[in-house]
Protein backbone atom coordinates (compact mmCIF):
# COMPACT_ATOMS: atom_id res chain seq x y z
CA UNK A 1 0.00 0.00 0.00
CA UNK A 2 1.78 3.30 -0.94
CA UNK A 3 0.58 6.41 0.43
CA UNK A 4 1.54 9.90 -0.95
CA UNK A 5 1.91 11.46 2.48
CA UNK A 6 4.32 14.14 1.08
CA UNK A 7 1.79 15.68 -1.81
CA UNK A 8 0.15 18.27 0.84
CA UNK A 9 2.90 20.31 2.38
CA UNK A 10 1.62 19.51 6.37
CA UNK A 11 2.33 15.87 5.45
CA UNK A 12 -1.42 14.62 6.31
CA UNK A 13 -3.69 13.03 4.38
CA UNK A 14 -7.45 12.76 5.26
CA UNK A 15 -9.16 9.71 6.60
CA UNK A 16 -12.67 8.23 6.36
CA UNK A 17 -13.64 5.85 9.47
CA UNK A 18 -16.05 3.69 8.23
CA UNK A 19 -18.04 0.99 10.83
CA UNK A 20 -16.78 -2.53 9.49
CA UNK A 21 -20.19 -3.92 9.90
CA UNK A 22 -22.75 -1.74 9.01
CA UNK A 23 -20.79 0.32 6.61
CA UNK A 24 -21.72 3.98 7.80
CA UNK A 25 -18.87 6.81 8.22
CA UNK A 26 -18.16 7.18 11.51
CA UNK A 27 -15.86 10.50 11.37
CA UNK A 28 -13.28 12.20 9.36
CA UNK A 29 -9.74 12.98 10.95
CA UNK A 30 -5.92 13.12 9.26
CA UNK A 31 -2.88 11.09 9.44
CA UNK A 32 0.65 11.29 9.15
CA UNK A 33 2.95 8.78 8.17
CA UNK A 34 3.68 8.34 12.12
CA UNK A 35 0.20 8.19 12.81
CA UNK A 36 -0.22 5.32 10.39
CA UNK A 37 2.38 3.51 11.49
CA UNK A 38 1.30 3.67 15.12
CA UNK A 39 -2.19 2.59 13.67
CA UNK A 40 -1.06 -0.51 12.11
CA UNK A 41 1.33 -1.70 14.79
CA UNK A 42 -1.46 -1.23 17.81
CA UNK A 43 -4.59 -1.70 15.86
CA UNK A 44 -6.27 1.64 17.38
CA UNK A 45 -6.77 3.96 15.08
CA UNK A 46 -4.42 6.91 15.32
CA UNK A 47 -4.63 10.64 14.08
CA UNK A 48 -2.75 13.66 14.23
CA UNK A 49 -4.07 16.76 15.58
CA UNK A 50 -3.84 19.71 13.36
CA UNK A 51 -5.20 21.70 16.27
CA UNK A 52 -2.79 20.49 18.92
CA UNK A 53 0.11 19.32 16.62
CA UNK A 54 0.77 15.88 18.41
CA UNK A 55 -0.53 12.48 17.61
CA UNK A 56 -3.50 11.35 19.37
CA UNK A 57 -5.19 7.83 19.61
CA UNK A 58 -8.81 8.05 19.65
CA UNK A 59 -10.11 7.40 22.76
CA UNK A 60 -6.54 7.48 24.77
CA UNK A 61 -9.09 9.62 27.13
CA UNK A 62 -12.54 8.44 26.61
CA UNK A 63 -11.65 4.65 26.42
CA UNK A 64 -13.76 4.97 23.19
CA UNK A 65 -11.42 3.27 20.54
CA UNK A 66 -11.80 2.68 16.99
CA UNK A 67 -10.34 -1.09 16.86
CA UNK A 68 -8.63 -1.30 12.98
CA UNK A 69 -10.45 -4.06 10.74
CA UNK A 70 -8.60 -3.60 7.57
CA UNK A 71 -7.26 -0.14 5.59
CA UNK A 72 -7.60 1.02 1.75
CA UNK A 73 -6.15 4.36 -0.14
CA UNK A 74 -7.54 6.20 -3.10
CA UNK A 75 -7.04 5.64 -6.74
CA UNK A 76 -5.08 9.06 -6.06
CA UNK A 77 -2.76 7.35 -3.14
CA UNK A 78 -3.35 10.39 -1.03
CA UNK A 79 -6.78 9.32 1.50
CA UNK A 80 -7.55 6.44 3.20
CA UNK A 81 -10.74 4.54 3.99
CA UNK A 82 -10.35 2.54 7.51
CA UNK A 83 -12.70 -0.07 8.11
CA UNK A 84 -12.79 -0.08 12.32
CA UNK A 85 -14.92 -1.63 15.24
CA UNK A 86 -15.88 0.80 17.28
CA UNK A 87 -15.74 0.80 21.20
CA UNK A 88 -18.41 3.00 22.45
CA UNK A 89 -19.68 6.68 20.79
CA UNK A 90 -17.27 8.13 18.35
CA UNK A 91 -18.03 11.25 18.59
CA UNK A 92 -16.74 13.55 21.33
CA UNK A 93 -20.11 14.47 22.01
CA UNK A 94 -21.26 11.32 22.85
CA UNK A 95 -22.86 10.34 19.34
CA UNK A 96 -22.29 7.29 17.48
CA UNK A 97 -20.89 9.32 14.70
CA UNK A 98 -19.87 12.70 13.95
CA UNK A 99 -23.12 13.59 12.21
CA UNK A 100 -25.35 13.47 15.30
CA UNK A 101 -26.67 9.99 13.46
CA UNK A 102 -27.24 6.55 15.23
CA UNK A 103 -24.68 3.76 13.26
CA UNK A 104 -27.06 1.51 12.32
CA UNK A 105 -27.04 -1.20 9.62
CA UNK A 106 -29.22 -1.18 6.30
CA UNK A 107 -31.75 -3.38 8.63
CA UNK A 108 -32.51 0.03 10.49
CA UNK A 109 -36.23 -1.42 11.18
CA UNK A 110 -35.36 -4.64 12.36
CA UNK A 111 -32.69 -3.61 14.47
CA UNK A 112 -35.64 -1.23 16.09
CA UNK A 113 -37.74 -4.01 16.33
CA UNK A 114 -35.07 -5.52 18.19
CA UNK A 115 -35.22 -3.27 20.24
CA UNK A 116 -38.84 -3.09 21.18
CA UNK A 117 -38.64 -6.92 22.03
CA UNK A 118 -36.22 -6.13 24.44
CA UNK A 119 -38.25 -3.55 26.26
CA UNK A 120 -40.44 -5.88 26.06
CA UNK A 121 -38.26 -8.47 27.63
CA UNK A 122 -37.27 -5.85 30.61
CA UNK A 123 -40.96 -4.90 31.16
CA UNK A 124 -42.93 -7.87 31.87
CA UNK A 125 -45.68 -6.70 33.91
CA UNK A 126 -47.19 -5.02 30.62
CA UNK A 127 -50.36 -7.15 30.52
CA UNK A 128 -51.12 -5.43 27.03
CA UNK A 129 -48.14 -6.75 25.48
CA UNK A 130 -47.99 -10.30 23.46
CA UNK A 131 -44.18 -10.31 23.45
CA UNK A 132 -44.20 -9.52 27.28
CA UNK A 133 -46.72 -12.45 27.76
CA UNK A 134 -44.35 -15.30 26.12
CA UNK A 135 -41.67 -14.15 28.42
CA UNK A 136 -43.18 -14.80 31.15
CA UNK A 137 -44.48 -17.84 29.66
CA UNK A 138 -40.20 -19.15 29.41
CA UNK A 139 -38.55 -20.79 26.65
CA UNK A 140 -39.95 -23.60 25.83
CA UNK A 141 -43.32 -21.72 24.63
CA UNK A 142 -41.61 -19.49 22.81
CA UNK A 143 -39.20 -22.12 21.67
CA UNK A 144 -42.74 -23.87 20.21
CA UNK A 145 -44.03 -20.78 18.82
CA UNK A 146 -41.09 -20.43 16.58
CA UNK A 147 -41.34 -24.60 15.71
CA UNK A 148 -45.16 -23.91 14.53
CA UNK A 149 -44.63 -20.74 12.68
CA UNK A 150 -42.10 -22.36 10.65
CA UNK A 151 -44.38 -25.32 9.70
CA UNK A 152 -46.59 -22.57 9.02
CA UNK A 153 -44.22 -21.18 6.52
CA UNK A 154 -43.40 -24.11 4.96
CA UNK A 155 -46.73 -25.36 4.23
CA UNK A 156 -48.02 -21.86 2.71
CA UNK A 157 -44.62 -21.96 0.67
CA UNK A 158 -46.32 -24.73 -1.38
CA UNK A 159 -49.38 -23.04 -2.33
CA UNK A 160 -49.13 -19.91 -4.86
CA UNK A 161 -50.66 -17.10 -1.81
CA UNK A 162 -47.67 -15.17 -1.92
CA UNK A 163 -49.26 -12.81 0.57
CA UNK A 164 -50.05 -15.79 3.02
CA UNK A 165 -46.57 -16.91 2.99
CA UNK A 166 -44.94 -13.45 3.32
CA UNK A 167 -46.74 -13.46 6.39
CA UNK A 168 -45.90 -16.29 7.95
CA UNK A 169 -42.15 -15.60 7.00
CA UNK A 170 -42.86 -12.23 9.07
CA UNK A 171 -44.30 -14.18 11.85
CA UNK A 172 -41.51 -16.74 11.81
CA UNK A 173 -39.04 -14.02 11.38
CA UNK A 174 -40.75 -11.87 14.63
CA UNK A 175 -40.58 -14.91 17.12
CA UNK A 176 -37.30 -16.02 16.35
CA UNK A 177 -36.05 -12.75 17.12
CA UNK A 178 -38.10 -13.70 20.17
CA UNK A 179 -36.52 -16.30 21.07
CA UNK A 180 -33.13 -14.89 20.30
CA UNK A 181 -33.62 -12.43 23.24
CA UNK A 182 -34.92 -14.99 25.58
CA UNK A 183 -31.44 -16.65 25.41
CA UNK A 184 -29.76 -13.48 25.57
CA UNK A 185 -28.50 -13.21 21.94
CA UNK A 186 -29.34 -10.73 18.33
CA UNK A 187 -29.67 -10.55 15.11
CA UNK A 188 -26.11 -9.27 15.16
CA UNK A 189 -24.39 -12.19 16.94
CA UNK A 190 -26.39 -14.61 13.68
CA UNK A 191 -24.81 -12.14 11.38
CA UNK A 192 -21.45 -12.50 12.77
CA UNK A 193 -21.43 -16.60 12.81
CA UNK A 194 -22.49 -16.09 8.77
CA UNK A 195 -19.74 -13.57 8.70
CA UNK A 196 -17.35 -15.16 9.97
CA UNK A 197 -18.31 -19.01 8.04
CA UNK A 198 -18.00 -16.68 4.39
CA UNK A 199 -14.62 -15.19 5.38
CA UNK A 200 -13.51 -18.84 6.19
CA UNK A 201 -14.85 -20.00 2.76
CA UNK A 202 -12.95 -17.18 1.03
Amino acid sequence: MEIDFNKNSDGLVPAIIQDARTKNVLMLGYMNEEAYTKTRETGKVTFFSRSNQRLWTKGEESGNFLHLVNLKVDCDNDSLLVFVTPQGPTCHKGTATCWGEENLSGLTFLEELEQVIANRKRDQENENSYVASLFQSGINKIAQKVGEEAIEMVIESKDENEELFLNESADLLFHYMILLQAKGYSLGDVTEVLQSRHEKKN
